[in-house]
């Protein structure tokens, strides 16, 4: 089991998901991830932030040259020489639950996906390339599968 240090952040209201719930979820994809796959870290410290519109396009402007608010914003930034991997996790709650609506699923499943989605690029999980993409994906239906949530990907 990883050793995690893990803030949740609320810049804007998100009632329907609690601090444990986010926490359980980034849990699981590090265990998950952790078990099938080599990393070289021991212990994990994450930020992860829930953000209005605004702010999501502000760091997309800023930090990606993109210009609308993105459902999540992932930064990593590597393992320390003590074996702790850091990273940013940013979801703007807006975008995903308009997502929600349009995919016809619940924002409490679809932030899920989005938090483990997020969580795995922060380990260094990619979707550059399609063997990359291939690999992500497996293991977030993996991931979502063992909390009895559908395939995102469908």
């Amino acid at each position: 089991m990883i050793e995690l240090h893990l803030s949740v952040q609320y810049a804007t209201p998100v009632p329907e998901l609690s601090r444990q719930q986010v926490r359980a979820w980034v849990v699981r994809a590090l265990n998950i991830a952790y078990e099938q796959d080599e990393h070289e870290f021991e212990s994990a410290e994450l930020n992860l932030r829930f953000v209005d519109s605004d702010e999501a396009l502000a760091l997309n402007r800023t930090y990606r040259d993109k210009d609308y608010a993105p459902n999540v914003l992932s930064f990593e930034y590597g393992v320390d020489p003590l074996g702790t991997i850091r990273g940013d996790i940013v979801i703007c709650w807006s975008v995903l639950q308009n997502e929600a609506i349009e995919q016809g699923k619940s924002a409490k499943d679809h932030a899920a996906h989005l938090v483990i989605h997020g969580t795995l690029h922060t380990l260094g999980y990619d979707h550059l390339d399609d063997k990359q993409a291939e690999h992500m994906e497996a293991l977030e239906i993996a991931i979502l599968q063992q909390m009895k949530i559908a395939n995102p990907y469908m």
